[in-house]
Protein backbone atom coordinates (compact mmCIF):
# COMPACT_ATOMS: atom_id res chain seq x y z
CA UNK A 1 0.00 0.00 0.00
CA UNK A 2 1.32 3.24 -1.32
CA UNK A 3 1.55 6.56 0.67
CA UNK A 4 -1.52 8.08 0.56
CA UNK A 5 -2.16 11.97 0.04
CA UNK A 6 -2.75 14.35 3.50
CA UNK A 7 -5.65 15.44 2.37
CA UNK A 8 -7.40 11.83 2.08
CA UNK A 9 -5.92 11.21 5.03
CA UNK A 10 -7.33 14.29 6.74
CA UNK A 11 -10.32 13.68 5.37
CA UNK A 12 -10.53 10.00 6.91
CA UNK A 13 -9.45 11.54 10.22
CA UNK A 14 -12.36 14.34 10.33
CA UNK A 15 -14.60 11.75 9.64
CA UNK A 16 -13.35 9.54 12.53
CA UNK A 17 -13.47 12.19 15.23
CA UNK A 18 -17.00 13.23 14.20
CA UNK A 19 -17.78 9.86 14.95
CA UNK A 20 -16.09 9.47 17.85
CA UNK A 21 -17.80 12.88 18.94
CA UNK A 22 -21.25 11.72 18.67
CA UNK A 23 -22.35 12.52 15.42
CA UNK A 24 -25.54 10.05 14.61
CA UNK A 25 -25.32 7.63 11.69
CA UNK A 26 -28.17 6.36 9.90
CA UNK A 27 -28.88 2.47 9.60
CA UNK A 28 -27.22 2.29 5.95
CA UNK A 29 -24.48 4.39 7.57
CA UNK A 30 -23.62 2.18 10.50
CA UNK A 31 -24.21 -1.15 8.21
CA UNK A 32 -21.04 -0.06 5.17
CA UNK A 33 -18.94 1.78 8.81
CA UNK A 34 -19.16 -2.05 9.70
CA UNK A 35 -18.12 -3.34 6.90
CA UNK A 36 -15.56 -0.42 6.86
CA UNK A 37 -14.41 -1.90 9.49
CA UNK A 38 -14.00 -5.58 9.45
CA UNK A 39 -11.86 -4.72 6.20
CA UNK A 40 -10.06 -2.77 8.25
CA UNK A 41 -9.20 -5.13 10.82
CA UNK A 42 -8.50 -7.65 7.37
CA UNK A 43 -6.07 -5.56 5.42
CA UNK A 44 -4.01 -3.24 8.74
CA UNK A 45 -4.70 -4.35 12.39
CA UNK A 46 -3.01 -7.99 13.25
CA UNK A 47 -4.12 -9.91 10.31
CA UNK A 48 -4.91 -13.02 10.66
CA UNK A 49 -7.46 -12.16 14.33
CA UNK A 50 -10.82 -11.30 13.22
CA UNK A 51 -11.77 -14.76 11.92
CA UNK A 52 -11.10 -16.18 16.28
CA UNK A 53 -13.56 -13.37 16.89
CA UNK A 54 -17.40 -14.31 17.55
CA UNK A 55 -18.30 -10.57 17.07
CA UNK A 56 -17.73 -11.68 13.64
CA UNK A 57 -18.57 -15.07 13.03
CA UNK A 58 -21.28 -15.65 14.92
CA UNK A 59 -23.00 -11.86 15.06
CA UNK A 60 -25.17 -12.59 12.11
CA UNK A 61 -25.31 -10.64 8.88
CA UNK A 62 -23.62 -7.78 10.38
CA UNK A 63 -20.54 -7.77 12.70
CA UNK A 64 -20.76 -6.55 16.56
CA UNK A 65 -18.74 -3.00 16.94
CA UNK A 66 -18.67 -2.06 20.16
CA UNK A 67 -20.28 1.17 20.60
CA UNK A 68 -20.93 1.68 24.81
CA UNK A 69 -21.62 0.58 28.00
CA UNK A 70 -22.46 0.83 31.29
CA UNK A 71 -22.17 -1.28 34.52
CA UNK A 72 -22.81 -4.86 33.30
CA UNK A 73 -24.58 -4.23 29.76
CA UNK A 74 -22.25 -3.28 26.47
CA UNK A 75 -24.11 -2.58 23.26
CA UNK A 76 -23.02 -2.27 19.90
CA UNK A 77 -23.38 -0.10 16.29
CA UNK A 78 -26.37 -1.86 15.62
CA UNK A 79 -27.70 -1.40 19.24
CA UNK A 80 -27.83 -5.05 19.64
CA UNK A 81 -27.15 -5.29 24.20
CA UNK A 82 -25.18 -7.83 25.73
CA UNK A 83 -24.43 -8.92 29.11
CA UNK A 84 -20.66 -8.60 30.28
CA UNK A 85 -19.79 -12.00 32.03
CA UNK A 86 -16.02 -11.67 30.60
CA UNK A 87 -15.18 -8.17 32.42
CA UNK A 88 -12.36 -7.41 29.54
CA UNK A 89 -10.88 -10.38 31.04
CA UNK A 90 -10.47 -9.06 34.23
CA UNK A 91 -10.47 -4.99 33.68
CA UNK A 92 -13.91 -4.66 34.46
CA UNK A 93 -14.10 -5.66 38.37
CA UNK A 94 -15.98 -1.90 39.50
CA UNK A 95 -18.14 -2.54 35.90
CA UNK A 96 -17.92 -0.57 32.54
CA UNK A 97 -17.76 3.42 32.88
CA UNK A 98 -18.06 3.64 36.38
CA UNK A 99 -19.22 7.17 37.48
CA UNK A 100 -16.74 7.83 39.57
CA UNK A 101 -14.21 6.45 38.51
CA UNK A 102 -14.91 8.28 34.81
CA UNK A 103 -15.14 11.59 36.88
CA UNK A 104 -11.28 11.54 38.64
CA UNK A 105 -10.18 11.00 35.01
CA UNK A 106 -12.36 13.56 33.14
CA UNK A 107 -11.34 16.20 36.36
CA UNK A 108 -7.85 15.10 36.03
CA UNK A 109 -7.76 15.15 31.84
CA UNK A 110 -9.16 18.96 32.31
CA UNK A 111 -6.44 19.93 34.42
CA UNK A 112 -3.27 17.84 32.60
CA UNK A 113 -3.49 14.62 30.79
CA UNK A 114 0.28 13.64 30.83
CA UNK A 115 3.05 14.93 33.15
CA UNK A 116 6.22 16.64 32.33
CA UNK A 117 8.68 13.97 33.49
CA UNK A 118 10.53 16.20 35.63
CA UNK A 119 8.07 17.47 38.16
CA UNK A 120 6.49 16.08 41.11
CA UNK A 121 3.45 13.49 40.44
CA UNK A 122 1.00 14.14 43.78
CA UNK A 123 -1.31 11.06 41.79
CA UNK A 124 1.17 8.57 41.87
CA UNK A 125 2.61 9.39 45.05
CA UNK A 126 -0.76 9.11 46.90
CA UNK A 127 -1.92 6.17 44.52
CA UNK A 128 1.26 4.47 46.12
CA UNK A 129 0.99 5.70 49.49
CA UNK A 130 -2.86 4.13 49.30
CA UNK A 131 -1.75 0.76 48.36
CA UNK A 132 1.28 0.25 50.83
CA UNK A 133 -1.79 0.82 52.97
CA UNK A 134 -4.18 -2.26 51.50
CA UNK A 135 -1.60 -4.52 50.82
CA UNK A 136 -0.03 -7.30 52.93
CA UNK A 137 2.80 -7.36 55.19
CA UNK A 138 5.25 -5.38 54.79
CA UNK A 139 4.60 -4.06 51.22
CA UNK A 140 4.97 -0.44 51.06
CA UNK A 141 7.17 0.38 47.63
CA UNK A 142 5.60 0.77 44.04
CA UNK A 143 6.34 1.10 40.52
CA UNK A 144 3.75 1.96 37.86
CA UNK A 145 3.38 1.15 34.86
CA UNK A 146 0.90 0.15 32.30
CA UNK A 147 -0.25 -3.54 32.00
CA UNK A 148 0.57 -6.87 33.90
CA UNK A 149 3.50 -7.76 31.73
CA UNK A 150 5.29 -4.79 32.51
CA UNK A 151 4.61 -5.54 36.39
CA UNK A 152 6.13 -9.13 35.59
CA UNK A 153 9.15 -7.94 34.07
CA UNK A 154 9.66 -5.07 37.27
CA UNK A 155 9.77 -8.28 39.54
CA UNK A 156 12.16 -10.63 37.17
CA UNK A 157 14.28 -7.48 37.50
CA UNK A 158 13.93 -6.38 40.69
CA UNK A 159 14.23 -10.30 42.06
CA UNK A 160 17.28 -11.12 40.48
CA UNK A 161 19.22 -7.66 41.38
CA UNK A 162 17.99 -8.59 44.96
CA UNK A 163 18.87 -12.11 45.75
CA UNK A 164 21.91 -11.77 42.64
CA UNK A 165 20.38 -15.27 41.29
CA UNK A 166 18.65 -16.03 37.43
CA UNK A 167 16.91 -19.26 38.45
CA UNK A 168 12.61 -18.73 38.11
CA UNK A 169 10.04 -21.05 38.76
CA UNK A 170 6.97 -21.01 37.34
CA UNK A 171 3.90 -23.53 37.14
CA UNK A 172 2.19 -25.58 34.45
CA UNK A 173 -1.01 -23.76 33.15
CA UNK A 174 0.13 -20.45 34.45
CA UNK A 175 0.37 -17.19 32.44
CA UNK A 176 1.98 -14.02 33.25
CA UNK A 177 1.94 -12.20 29.90
CA UNK A 178 3.39 -11.97 26.49
CA UNK A 179 7.06 -10.08 26.47
CA UNK A 180 9.92 -12.44 26.43
CA UNK A 181 10.79 -12.20 30.19
CA UNK A 182 6.97 -13.03 31.22
CA UNK A 183 6.66 -15.10 28.50
CA UNK A 184 9.77 -17.64 29.57
CA UNK A 185 7.06 -17.88 32.77
CA UNK A 186 4.30 -19.12 30.62
CA UNK A 187 3.23 -22.83 31.61
CA UNK A 188 1.72 -22.80 27.83
CA UNK A 189 4.46 -24.41 25.24
CA UNK A 190 2.53 -23.03 22.35
CA UNK A 191 3.08 -19.34 23.41
CA UNK A 192 6.61 -19.94 24.97
CA UNK A 193 8.16 -22.29 21.98
CA UNK A 194 8.22 -19.95 18.69
CA UNK A 195 10.06 -17.34 20.93
CA UNK A 196 13.05 -19.63 23.01
CA UNK A 197 15.49 -17.54 23.70
CA UNK A 198 14.10 -15.46 26.46
CA UNK A 199 14.48 -16.65 30.23
CA UNK A 200 16.96 -19.78 30.12
CA UNK A 201 16.20 -20.36 34.14
CA UNK A 202 12.98 -21.31 34.64
CA UNK A 203 11.84 -24.60 35.78
CA UNK A 204 8.34 -25.72 35.90
CA UNK A 205 6.10 -27.36 38.48
CA UNK A 206 2.39 -28.63 38.63
CA UNK A 207 0.02 -25.99 40.15
CA UNK A 208 -1.02 -26.87 43.19
CA UNK A 209 2.00 -29.38 44.03
CA UNK A 210 3.87 -27.83 47.11
CA UNK A 211 6.03 -31.07 47.14
CA UNK A 212 7.11 -30.62 43.76
CA UNK A 213 8.26 -27.03 44.34
CA UNK A 214 10.06 -28.45 47.08
CA UNK A 215 11.83 -30.80 44.95
CA UNK A 216 12.78 -28.33 42.86
CA UNK A 217 13.74 -25.72 44.78
CA UNK A 218 15.98 -28.13 46.54
CA UNK A 219 17.59 -29.33 43.82
CA UNK A 220 18.36 -25.78 42.56
CA UNK A 221 20.51 -25.47 45.73
CA UNK A 222 22.06 -28.57 45.47
CA UNK A 223 23.50 -27.79 42.48
CA UNK A 224 24.61 -24.52 43.03
CA UNK A 225 21.81 -22.70 41.22
CA UNK A 226 19.55 -21.72 43.26
CA UNK A 227 16.14 -20.28 42.97
CA UNK A 228 15.50 -15.96 42.54
CA UNK A 229 12.02 -16.39 42.69
CA UNK A 230 8.99 -18.61 42.87
CA UNK A 231 5.88 -16.72 40.19
CA UNK A 232 2.42 -17.59 40.86
CA UNK A 233 -1.23 -17.09 40.86
CA UNK A 234 -3.39 -17.15 43.94
CA UNK A 235 -5.85 -18.47 41.42
CA UNK A 236 -5.16 -19.56 38.09
CA UNK A 237 -7.18 -17.20 35.82
CA UNK A 238 -6.35 -18.02 32.49
CA UNK A 239 -6.49 -21.14 33.26
CA UNK A 240 -9.93 -21.19 34.01
CA UNK A 241 -10.61 -20.20 37.68
CA UNK A 242 -8.30 -23.07 38.87
CA UNK A 243 -8.20 -23.02 42.83
CA UNK A 244 -5.18 -24.75 44.49
CA UNK A 245 -5.45 -26.47 47.65
CA UNK A 246 -5.89 -24.09 51.06
CA UNK A 247 -2.27 -25.09 52.04
CA UNK A 248 -0.16 -24.38 48.80
CA UNK A 249 0.46 -20.23 49.32
CA UNK A 250 1.42 -21.00 52.83
CA UNK A 251 3.82 -23.95 51.94
CA UNK A 252 5.12 -21.89 49.37
CA UNK A 253 5.85 -18.93 51.64
CA UNK A 254 7.61 -21.35 54.02
CA UNK A 255 9.80 -22.89 51.30
CA UNK A 256 10.84 -19.78 49.79
CA UNK A 257 11.92 -18.32 53.32
CA UNK A 258 13.79 -21.68 53.72
CA UNK A 259 15.94 -21.39 50.27
CA UNK A 260 16.22 -17.60 50.08
CA UNK A 261 14.00 -17.53 46.99
CA UNK A 262 11.30 -14.63 46.26
CA UNK A 263 7.92 -15.74 46.40
CA UNK A 264 6.39 -13.78 43.61
CA UNK A 265 2.28 -13.03 43.46
CA UNK A 266 0.77 -12.35 40.38
CA UNK A 267 -2.18 -10.49 41.37
CA UNK A 268 -3.01 -9.33 37.76
CA UNK A 269 -6.31 -10.68 37.67
CA UNK A 270 -7.55 -12.05 40.92
CA UNK A 271 -6.69 -8.48 42.77
CA UNK A 272 -8.82 -5.70 43.64
CA UNK A 273 -11.36 -8.18 45.14
CA UNK A 274 -12.04 -10.76 42.33
CA UNK A 275 -11.78 -13.74 44.24
CA UNK A 276 -13.81 -12.49 46.89
CA UNK A 277 -11.45 -11.32 49.29
CA UNK A 278 -9.27 -7.98 48.46
CA UNK A 279 -5.86 -9.77 47.30
CA UNK A 280 -5.90 -13.06 45.77
CA UNK A 281 -3.28 -13.85 48.72
CA UNK A 282 -5.26 -12.50 52.16
CA UNK A 283 -7.67 -16.22 51.45
CA UNK A 284 -4.49 -17.68 53.35
CA UNK A 285 -2.92 -14.73 55.09
CA UNK A 286 0.17 -15.33 52.91
CA UNK A 287 2.40 -12.57 52.21
CA UNK A 288 4.61 -12.13 48.99
CA UNK A 289 7.86 -11.19 48.52
CA UNK A 290 6.53 -9.03 45.72
CA UNK A 291 3.15 -8.54 44.32
CA UNK A 292 2.32 -7.82 40.87
CA UNK A 293 -1.07 -5.77 40.36
CA UNK A 294 -2.97 -4.74 36.87
CA UNK A 295 -6.01 -5.02 35.12
CA UNK A 296 -9.12 -3.43 37.34
CA UNK A 297 -6.67 -1.44 39.24
CA UNK A 298 -7.39 0.78 36.73
CA UNK A 299 -10.77 0.51 37.09
CA UNK A 300 -11.63 -0.18 33.78
CA UNK A 301 -10.54 3.47 32.44
CA UNK A 302 -6.92 3.22 32.38
CA UNK A 303 -4.09 1.10 31.69
CA UNK A 304 -2.72 0.96 34.69
CA UNK A 305 -0.19 -1.97 36.28
CA UNK A 306 1.85 -1.51 39.39
CA UNK A 307 4.79 -4.34 41.02
CA UNK A 308 4.82 -3.54 44.74
CA UNK A 309 7.61 -4.78 47.54
CA UNK A 310 8.85 -4.28 50.93
CA UNK A 311 11.57 -1.54 51.88
CA UNK A 312 13.82 -4.27 52.46
CA UNK A 313 14.38 -5.51 49.12
CA UNK A 314 13.80 -2.46 46.95
CA UNK A 315 16.82 -1.06 48.98
CA UNK A 316 18.81 -2.54 45.33
CA UNK A 317 16.99 0.14 43.65
CA UNK A 318 17.86 3.34 45.33
CA UNK A 319 21.34 2.96 43.88
CA UNK A 320 20.10 3.83 41.09
CA UNK A 321 16.38 4.48 40.64
CA UNK A 322 16.09 4.76 37.04
CA UNK A 323 17.40 1.55 36.39
CA UNK A 324 13.70 0.54 35.63
CA UNK A 325 11.63 3.64 33.40
CA UNK A 326 8.74 3.91 32.13
CA UNK A 327 7.22 7.29 29.90
CA UNK A 328 3.71 6.72 30.40
CA UNK A 329 3.41 4.33 33.91
CA UNK A 330 2.29 6.05 36.60
CA UNK A 331 0.83 9.50 34.22
CA UNK A 332 -1.68 11.36 36.11
CA UNK A 333 -5.14 10.09 34.46
CA UNK A 334 -4.20 6.45 35.23
CA UNK A 335 -3.37 7.09 39.23
CA UNK A 336 -6.52 9.13 39.29
CA UNK A 337 -8.39 6.40 38.00
CA UNK A 338 -6.69 3.62 40.57
CA UNK A 339 -7.12 6.20 43.80
CA UNK A 340 -11.05 6.07 42.42
CA UNK A 341 -11.07 2.67 41.96
CA UNK A 342 -9.55 2.05 44.95
CA UNK A 343 -12.52 3.61 46.84
CA UNK A 344 -15.25 2.03 44.74
CA UNK A 345 -13.57 -1.39 45.79
CA UNK A 346 -13.95 -0.86 49.32
CA UNK A 347 -16.72 1.81 49.51
CA UNK A 348 -19.37 -0.87 47.59
CA UNK A 349 -17.10 -3.98 49.63
CA UNK A 350 -16.62 -5.24 45.93
CA UNK A 351 -14.82 -8.43 47.08
CA UNK A 352 -17.86 -9.54 49.60
CA UNK A 353 -19.89 -8.99 46.62
CA UNK A 354 -17.67 -11.25 44.37
CA UNK A 355 -17.78 -14.05 47.50
CA UNK A 356 -21.09 -14.08 47.57
CA UNK A 357 -21.98 -14.00 44.03
CA UNK A 358 -18.91 -16.76 43.20
CA UNK A 359 -20.97 -19.03 45.58
CA UNK A 360 -24.47 -18.49 44.13
CA UNK A 361 -23.09 -19.00 40.63
CA UNK A 362 -21.04 -22.45 41.71
CA UNK A 363 -24.45 -23.56 43.15
CA UNK A 364 -26.42 -22.89 40.35
CA UNK A 365 -23.36 -24.32 37.74
CA UNK A 366 -23.64 -27.43 40.05
CA UNK A 367 -26.84 -28.26 39.28
CA UNK A 368 -26.59 -27.11 35.61
CA UNK A 369 -23.75 -29.63 35.58
CA UNK A 370 -25.93 -32.71 37.29
CA UNK A 371 -28.81 -31.85 34.54
CA UNK A 372 -26.48 -31.79 31.79
CA UNK A 373 -23.52 -33.95 32.20
CA UNK A 374 -23.08 -34.59 28.56
CA UNK A 375 -22.45 -30.83 28.38
CA UNK A 376 -20.41 -29.38 31.31
CA UNK A 377 -18.13 -31.43 33.16
CA UNK A 378 -17.14 -29.16 35.97
CA UNK A 379 -17.18 -25.57 37.03
CA UNK A 380 -14.71 -24.23 39.64
CA UNK A 381 -12.96 -21.30 40.88
CA UNK A 382 -13.52 -18.49 43.47
CA UNK A 383 -15.11 -15.42 44.24
CA UNK A 384 -16.13 -14.10 40.53
CA UNK A 385 -13.47 -16.09 38.60
CA UNK A 386 -15.06 -19.24 37.60
CA UNK A 387 -14.33 -21.51 34.94
CA UNK A 388 -16.75 -23.90 33.32
CA UNK A 389 -14.87 -27.00 32.09
CA UNK A 390 -16.16 -28.77 28.89
CA UNK A 391 -15.65 -32.48 27.33
CA UNK A 392 -14.24 -31.15 24.05
CA UNK A 393 -12.80 -28.18 22.67
CA UNK A 394 -15.76 -27.67 20.40
CA UNK A 395 -18.79 -28.01 22.96
CA UNK A 396 -16.72 -25.41 24.50
CA UNK A 397 -16.94 -23.02 21.79
CA UNK A 398 -20.54 -23.98 20.81
CA UNK A 399 -21.40 -23.06 24.62
CA UNK A 400 -19.72 -19.82 24.17
CA UNK A 401 -20.93 -19.38 20.19
CA UNK A 402 -24.77 -19.91 21.92
CA UNK A 403 -24.10 -17.44 24.21
CA UNK A 404 -23.50 -14.97 22.12
CA UNK A 405 -26.21 -15.89 20.38
CA UNK A 406 -28.23 -14.72 22.94
CA UNK A 407 -26.66 -11.62 24.24
CA UNK A 408 -23.80 -12.67 27.05
CA UNK A 409 -20.18 -12.26 26.61
CA UNK A 410 -17.65 -14.74 27.89
CA UNK A 411 -14.52 -16.58 26.07
CA UNK A 412 -12.54 -19.13 26.65
CA UNK A 413 -9.39 -19.52 27.99
CA UNK A 414 -5.40 -18.85 26.95
CA UNK A 415 -4.88 -22.09 28.20
CA UNK A 416 -7.54 -24.53 27.47
CA UNK A 417 -10.01 -23.63 24.85
CA UNK A 418 -12.78 -26.36 26.73
CA UNK A 419 -12.58 -23.74 29.21
CA UNK A 420 -14.87 -21.26 29.07
CA UNK A 421 -14.22 -18.28 32.13
CA UNK A 422 -17.08 -15.89 33.69
CA UNK A 423 -15.58 -12.43 35.09
CA UNK A 424 -18.27 -10.26 35.56
CA UNK A 425 -18.15 -7.02 37.12
CA UNK A 426 -18.23 -7.34 40.80
CA UNK A 427 -21.40 -5.43 40.99
CA UNK A 428 -23.09 -7.15 38.89
CA UNK A 429 -26.78 -7.66 39.66
CA UNK A 430 -28.28 -10.79 40.87
CA UNK A 431 -31.36 -10.32 38.55
CA UNK A 432 -28.49 -10.06 35.45
CA UNK A 433 -26.69 -13.17 36.76
CA UNK A 434 -30.12 -14.67 37.17
CA UNK A 435 -30.81 -13.82 33.14
CA UNK A 436 -27.08 -15.15 32.40
CA UNK A 437 -27.72 -18.77 34.14
CA UNK A 438 -31.28 -19.05 32.02
CA UNK A 439 -29.26 -17.79 29.07
CA UNK A 440 -26.62 -20.36 29.53
CA UNK A 441 -29.29 -23.36 30.43
CA UNK A 442 -31.15 -22.24 27.01
CA UNK A 443 -27.49 -23.42 25.41
CA UNK A 444 -26.69 -26.53 27.48
CA UNK A 445 -30.55 -27.72 26.35
CA UNK A 446 -29.62 -26.75 22.87
CA UNK A 447 -26.01 -28.35 22.32
CA UNK A 448 -27.31 -31.16 24.38
CA UNK A 449 -29.56 -31.79 21.53
CA UNK A 450 -27.13 -31.52 19.12
CA UNK A 451 -28.22 -28.30 18.17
Amino acid sequence: MSRAPNHEVLALTRRYLELIEGRELSLQEKHAFIQETVEAYERHLNRGFIGYRKSVTEAGQFAALEWSGQGSMLQDLLGREYIDCLGGYGIFSSGVNHPKILRAVASQMERMALNSQELLEPWRAGLARLLAMVTPGELGDAFFINNGTDAIEGAIKLARLYTKRNLFISTLGGFHGKSMGSLSLMGKASFREPFAGGLQDVRFVPYGDADALEAELSKGAQVGTPVAGFVVEPVQGEAGGVVPPPDYLPRARELCTHYGALLIADEIQTGMGRTGTLWGVDHTDTVPDIMCLGKSIGGGIMPLSAFISTPEIWEVLIPNPIIHSTTFGGNPMACAAGIAAIQVTLEEDLPGQAAAKGDYLLRELGMLQAKYPQVLTEAHGKGLLIGMEFPTDEIGFRCAAGLFKRGVLVAGTYSKARTIRIEPALGISMELLGEMLTRLEDTFCEVAKGG
